[in-house]
């Protein structure tokens, strides 16, 4: 089914009013939308990336006029990173079919939650959430936006300040084997100091576990403004910016009056749903043969600052088997039927792209239309639901007809 959406659903969920909705439309800044029958303007996937793309230049636009005021008083929000499948761009689509379908529900579990952008989505007064991801750097932003332990957030302030501060002169682990990669090398010089001095706050119990897990975060969400990359670990620009912008750490935004009983992990998807229940289960596993563990080694290796052994041109550690996933092998289908069998809920929802037969061979999704509604068939009765979605394969080649999906099984 193609969705669409009214102007109340655009309105709410980018929390703008209709004026503004309306001047986009007369600026020539968003396609003007057709009408139905009653002349109520219809709203597709289209014009929700036109509005997201004008909200983007406009928090640039907005960060640039601010750039000389206090670094303390700017925060940043879960959504901040960029990172390889994100689902930012279909919440809205999330949240009509479940608005449509699924209501009431006070339990939403995120059991492969990335960024944990969806998970957050549906963090609410009267929702508890559960995320999951197998990625420490994952399950340490869980613990920095999503946990109730408590935190001195005056302290927390004054220690960002005093790394940002910080003026590095000895090489560390992090520059030796990422600077004038990745990072410059003054970054990469700062970056290391920065996370060692994290690490050192924490054995002296300086700070608390909350703490550290929130100044881990802030770090993770600062290099990724400043890194040499696309967006991932996998392989860095060839060419150096050693005048790259100075690395800076900000304040997360946190929703403290929503984090009441929350639940965040860091296991195995197929063995935490034999552990716990939802209303909800969204379920959206990786979908080709590219690990994020490759992808995102680097952000690892930070969290964890275990400071391992790394190898060739992309600097990545030596064993990454602990933090690679079945769902990127010929055993993904086999692996996705035993997650559904095990699913204890009233709803899945499950997001797939269409990639089966296109791109290259990476690229392919690894679980076939036919095989995913029949798993799901098996648990329920399902409902496709579709949208046109932008991708391009490591080749740079956009691929036509690429839809991101929503496959809804109600539980019998």
């Amino acid at each position: 089914m193609k969705t669409t959406y009214q102007t109340k659903d655009i309105l709410e969920y980018f929390d703008i009013s209709r004026q503004t909705l309306y001047n986009w439309i007369n600026s020539n800044l968003i396609t003007k939308p057709n009408t139905d029958w009653r002349g109520w303007r219809i709203w597709e996937e289209q014009h929700i990336n036109e509005i997201s793309d004008i909200i983007e230049r406009n928090k640039e636009k907005n960060n640039e006029a601010n750039l000389n005021r206090n670094t303390t008083n700017k925060l940043f929000h879960i959504h901040n990173r960029r990172y390889l499948g994100s689902k930012y761009k279909l919440i809205p689509l999330i949240k009509k079919v479940i608005k449509e379908e699924c209501e009431p529900y006070t339990t939403f579990a995120d059991i492969f939650g990335g960024t944990g952008v969806v998970a957050d989505a549906f963090n609410a007064a009267n929702t508890k959430v559960i995320v999951n991801d197998i990625l420490y750097s994952n399950y340490i932003s869980y613990h920095t936006f999503f946990s109730n332990e408590p935190y001195d957030k005056r302290k927390v302030k004054n220690l960002i300040i005093q790394l940002n501060n910080i003026r590095p002169e000895n090489d560390n682990y992090f520059s030796i084997n990422f600077g004038d990669t990745y990072f410059s090398y003054k970054n990469a010089l700062k970056i290391g100091e920065i996370r060692e001095t994290i690490e050192q706050w924490s054995n002296n119990d300086i700070i608390n576990h909350r703490e550290k897990s929130i100044l881990i975060t802030s770090l993770l969400y600062a290099m990724d403004k400043v890194a040499n990359t696309c967006g991932h670990y996998d392989a860095f620009r060839k060419t150096i910016d050693s005048g790259a912008t100075p690395i800076k750490l900000l304040l997360p935004s946190i929703k403290d009056n929503y984090n009441k009983n929350n639940e965040f992990y860091k296991e195995d998807a197929n063995l935490l749903v034999r552990k716990i229940k939802a209303d909800i289960i969204y379920i959206d596993t990786p979908y080709n043969s590219r690990q994020y563990s490759d992808s995102y080694h680097l952000l690892e290796n930070v969290a964890r600052w275990e400071k391992p052994e790394v190898i060739g041109v992309a600097r990545k550690m030596v064993d990454r088997s602990d933090i690679k996933s079945a769902y990127c092998t010929k055993k993904a289908p086999f692996v996705f039927k035993d997650l559904i069998d095990n699913c204890d809920c009233k709803y899945i929802i499950v997001s797939y792209n269409n990639m089966a037969q296109k791109g290259n061979g990476r690229s392919n999704a690894k679980i076939s239309d036919g095989e995913i509604i029949e798993t799901l068939q098996s648990k329920g009765t399902v409902k496709v639901f579709d949208t046109d979605y932008k991708y391009f394969t490591t080749g740079k080649s956009t691929i036509e007809k690429h839809k991101e999906r929503l496959f809804l099984c109600k539980v019998n």
